[in-house]
Protein backbone atom coordinates (compact mmCIF):
# COMPACT_ATOMS: atom_id res chain seq x y z
CA UNK A 1 0.00 0.00 0.00
CA UNK A 2 2.48 2.09 0.76
CA UNK A 3 4.72 1.50 -2.41
CA UNK A 4 1.64 2.63 -4.00
CA UNK A 5 0.91 5.69 -2.40
CA UNK A 6 4.39 6.51 -2.88
CA UNK A 7 4.00 5.99 -6.83
CA UNK A 8 1.57 8.12 -7.05
CA UNK A 9 2.60 11.22 -5.04
CA UNK A 10 5.66 10.86 -7.10
CA UNK A 11 3.48 10.60 -10.53
CA UNK A 12 1.75 13.68 -9.43
CA UNK A 13 4.62 15.71 -9.09
CA UNK A 14 5.98 14.94 -12.36
CA UNK A 15 2.98 15.91 -14.15
CA UNK A 16 2.84 19.16 -12.07
CA UNK A 17 6.81 19.94 -12.83
CA UNK A 18 6.09 19.45 -16.39
CA UNK A 19 2.77 21.14 -16.34
CA UNK A 20 5.13 24.03 -15.15
CA UNK A 21 7.57 23.95 -17.34
CA UNK A 22 4.70 23.96 -20.08
CA UNK A 23 3.48 27.07 -18.64
CA UNK A 24 7.02 28.69 -18.22
CA UNK A 25 7.40 27.70 -21.59
CA UNK A 26 4.39 29.98 -22.55
CA UNK A 27 5.21 32.56 -20.23
CA UNK A 28 8.85 33.20 -21.93
CA UNK A 29 7.39 33.00 -25.13
CA UNK A 30 4.76 35.74 -24.48
CA UNK A 31 7.63 38.03 -22.96
CA UNK A 32 9.79 37.59 -25.61
CA UNK A 33 7.19 38.60 -28.41
CA UNK A 34 6.78 41.42 -25.72
CA UNK A 35 9.69 42.21 -26.30
CA UNK A 36 9.67 42.04 -29.94
CA UNK A 37 6.51 45.07 -29.86
CA UNK A 38 8.39 46.94 -27.10
CA UNK A 39 11.61 47.22 -29.58
CA UNK A 40 9.75 48.47 -32.51
CA UNK A 41 7.67 50.73 -30.24
CA UNK A 42 10.45 52.93 -28.38
CA UNK A 43 7.86 52.58 -25.35
CA UNK A 44 10.04 53.58 -22.23
CA UNK A 45 8.28 51.73 -19.89
CA UNK A 46 7.35 48.96 -22.12
CA UNK A 47 11.02 48.40 -22.64
CA UNK A 48 11.80 48.94 -18.63
CA UNK A 49 9.31 46.71 -17.35
CA UNK A 50 10.49 43.58 -19.73
CA UNK A 51 14.23 43.92 -18.48
CA UNK A 52 16.51 43.40 -15.19
CA UNK A 53 18.84 46.75 -14.02
CA UNK A 54 21.58 44.13 -14.68
CA UNK A 55 20.84 43.50 -18.46
CA UNK A 56 24.03 42.92 -20.61
CA UNK A 57 22.84 43.46 -24.55
CA UNK A 58 25.70 42.50 -26.76
CA UNK A 59 25.41 43.89 -30.33
CA UNK A 60 26.61 41.85 -33.29
CA UNK A 61 29.13 44.51 -33.87
CA UNK A 62 30.94 43.69 -30.69
CA UNK A 63 29.63 47.11 -28.11
CA UNK A 64 27.39 45.61 -25.53
CA UNK A 65 24.62 47.99 -24.02
CA UNK A 66 23.71 47.93 -20.22
CA UNK A 67 19.85 48.67 -19.25
CA UNK A 68 20.17 52.50 -19.34
CA UNK A 69 22.04 52.64 -22.92
CA UNK A 70 19.39 49.82 -24.31
CA UNK A 71 16.36 51.88 -23.25
CA UNK A 72 17.73 55.05 -24.27
CA UNK A 73 18.49 53.87 -27.64
CA UNK A 74 15.52 52.93 -28.59
CA UNK A 75 13.28 55.55 -27.17
CA UNK A 76 15.59 58.08 -28.76
CA UNK A 77 15.15 56.64 -32.45
CA UNK A 78 19.39 55.71 -32.46
CA UNK A 79 17.98 52.21 -32.98
CA UNK A 80 14.87 52.45 -34.80
CA UNK A 81 13.28 49.04 -35.78
CA UNK A 82 10.08 49.45 -38.24
CA UNK A 83 9.63 45.82 -38.13
CA UNK A 84 11.44 42.42 -36.28
CA UNK A 85 10.47 39.20 -37.56
CA UNK A 86 11.55 36.48 -35.50
CA UNK A 87 11.28 32.90 -37.09
CA UNK A 88 12.64 29.21 -35.27
CA UNK A 89 12.55 30.43 -31.77
CA UNK A 90 13.52 27.64 -29.42
CA UNK A 91 12.31 27.60 -25.48
CA UNK A 92 14.45 26.08 -23.23
CA UNK A 93 14.10 26.08 -19.06
CA UNK A 94 16.50 25.70 -16.99
CA UNK A 95 15.19 26.20 -13.00
CA UNK A 96 14.51 29.39 -13.13
CA UNK A 97 16.43 30.31 -16.59
CA UNK A 98 15.15 30.64 -19.04
CA UNK A 99 17.46 30.24 -23.24
CA UNK A 100 15.16 31.63 -25.85
CA UNK A 101 17.48 31.23 -29.50
CA UNK A 102 15.97 32.50 -32.90
CA UNK A 103 16.89 33.81 -36.10
CA UNK A 104 16.00 37.76 -36.20
CA UNK A 105 15.18 39.88 -39.21
CA UNK A 106 14.59 44.02 -39.40
CA UNK A 107 14.26 46.77 -41.41
CA UNK A 108 15.78 49.95 -39.61
CA UNK A 109 15.50 53.57 -39.51
CA UNK A 110 17.99 54.73 -37.13
CA UNK A 111 18.90 58.07 -36.45
CA UNK A 112 21.21 59.81 -38.83
CA UNK A 113 21.31 56.31 -41.04
CA UNK A 114 20.07 55.07 -44.23
CA UNK A 115 17.31 52.47 -43.69
CA UNK A 116 18.87 49.35 -43.56
CA UNK A 117 17.64 45.64 -43.15
CA UNK A 118 19.06 43.62 -40.33
CA UNK A 119 20.04 39.46 -40.35
CA UNK A 120 20.84 38.04 -37.02
CA UNK A 121 20.63 35.23 -34.70
CA UNK A 122 19.80 35.65 -31.19
CA UNK A 123 20.62 34.47 -27.73
CA UNK A 124 18.49 35.72 -25.23
CA UNK A 125 18.56 34.80 -21.06
CA UNK A 126 15.60 35.30 -19.46
CA UNK A 127 15.21 34.82 -15.51
CA UNK A 128 12.54 34.47 -13.26
CA UNK A 129 11.62 37.02 -10.68
CA UNK A 130 8.90 35.87 -8.66
CA UNK A 131 6.22 35.08 -11.73
CA UNK A 132 7.53 37.25 -14.22
CA UNK A 133 10.71 36.57 -16.66
CA UNK A 134 13.00 39.87 -17.18
CA UNK A 135 15.30 39.76 -19.56
CA UNK A 136 19.09 39.45 -18.57
CA UNK A 137 21.75 39.35 -21.09
CA UNK A 138 21.38 39.10 -25.35
CA UNK A 139 23.86 38.39 -27.45
CA UNK A 140 23.69 39.05 -31.33
CA UNK A 141 25.89 37.27 -34.26
CA UNK A 142 25.40 38.35 -38.04
CA UNK A 143 23.45 35.14 -39.68
CA UNK A 144 25.04 34.59 -43.07
CA UNK A 145 21.61 33.99 -44.46
CA UNK A 146 17.87 34.22 -44.00
CA UNK A 147 16.82 31.01 -42.83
Amino acid sequence: MIKKLIFALSFIMAITITAQKINDTDAVTAAAEKLRTAMISGEKSALESLILPELTYGHSGGHIDDAREFVEKLVTKKSDFLTIDTTNQTVQIVGNTAIVRHHFYATTADAGKAPGDVTLDILLVWAKVKNDWKLLARQAVKAEKKK
